[in-house]
């Protein structure tokens, strides 16, 4: 294989010349610049990244910890983190499950120097693993996660606000005995968009009772089930808000096997605007999250973090809002005339 001192030799160029071309630096006229991109080009070179990760003292790897890739939301997350890698240079390395020993090996990973950085798209308070690396000050950063008194860097939206967002829109349209599906309070996006929903109600006075809240797992068969329960009683509810995606999908399966018309007989909203939320036959009203900028500021704070790991802390919080569809008729969102 070619290296860098052929590359200079055959287009006339010190080897200094040729690292700054390869790695987008300045001070190279662009005409030298590109004798030496032909070069490279000519010559099929291949940069050798774990010499340079070893000049570097760093692996070139950006590790990221995430729940059940079941679950279509963390795909469209990890795509986005994947390209926000790729265009700084980094790559990733993934571990894919709700198991505590995939955060324990990750960790593991970053302290051995296998890894730069560590970025947790699915974490809960008490994980130990999470703790020490954060304890140990490590380049930690979580996105689509919050854990309050954690001190790292937490990329999120506005799971409060958004929950209040389908409140308010339920309300307008005259949407009083609601339901509320899914999560846990170990989960922050699940136990905070409920709770902004549910205090959206309390402040308009009226009492969202705890038959009324069930709990779940963030799947497809555990809302069914749930939903089945709580559409098949005496009374069920008119309006009903799952706190993500794929919990709705399986509340709406649940309304079709019991024979429940959407939007007529059931009003369904999700959370996290996932693509397949927008399927003709899905057609979900739905809380939009902006995956791409959650994507692309986890991976901006984490290089950051890696690069001065003494700067202080940032929690970047970002907007949310609703994607009407027809699972509430195509209502319109009360800010709309």
């Amino acid at each position: 294989m070619p290296t860098s001192r052929d590359i200079a030799r055959i287009a006339g160029v010190s080897q200094t010349t040729v690292s700054r071309v390869l790695q987008n630096r300045g001070n190279v006229q662009e005409s030298t610049r590109q004798r030496v991109l032909k070069a490279l080009q000519d010559t099929g070179y291949v940069p050798n990244l774990q010499a340079r990760a070893m000049r570097m003292r760093r692996s070139g790897l950006v590790g990221v910890v995430t729940g059940r890739i079941t679950n279509p939301f963390y795909p469209e997350l990890l795509d986005g983190l994947a390209q926000a890698l790729a265009a700084v240079d980094l790559r990733m390395a993934l571990w894919a499950s709700d198991e505590p020993a995939s955060s324990t090996v990750a960790v593991q990973a970053i302290q051995g120097g296998a890894v730069d950085g560590l970025i947790f798209t699915a974490a809960t308070p008490n994980d130990p693993a999470l703790k020490q690396a954060v304890s140990q000050r490590l380049p930690i950063v979580l996105v689509n996660r919050s854990i309050s008194g954690l001190h790292c860097d937490q990329v999120t939206s506005d799971n409060v606000g958004g929950g209040r967002l389908v409140a308010e829109y339920f309300l307008a349209h005259g949407h009083t005995d609601v339901a509320v599906v899914g999560g846990n309070d170990l989960i922050s996006t699940g136990r905070e968009r409920r709770k902004g929903f549910v205090g959206a109600f309390a402040e308009h006075g009226i009492e969202i009772p705890a038959h009324r809240q069930p709990e779940c797992d963030f799947t497809h068969d555990a809302a069914r089930f749930a939903g089945l329960e709580l559409l098949g009683g005496e009374s069920p509810p008119t309006a009903v808000f799952c706190v993500n995606d794929l919990v709705a999908f399986g509340l709406q399966d649940a309304a079709h096997r019991l024979g429940i018309a959407m939007p007529d007989g059931l009003w369904v909203a999700g959370y996290d605007d996932i693509p397949m939320a927008s399927w003709d036959r899905i057609d979900l009203t739905s809380v939009r999250q902006p995956i791409e900028s959650l994507a692309r500021v986890a991976v901006e704070t984490v290089v950051k973090r890696i690069k001065n790991p003494d700067e202080p802390y940032e929690h970047r919080r970002f907007g949310a809002e609703l994607a009407v569809r027809g699972s509430t008729g195509g209502a319109p969102p009360p800010s709309v005339s």
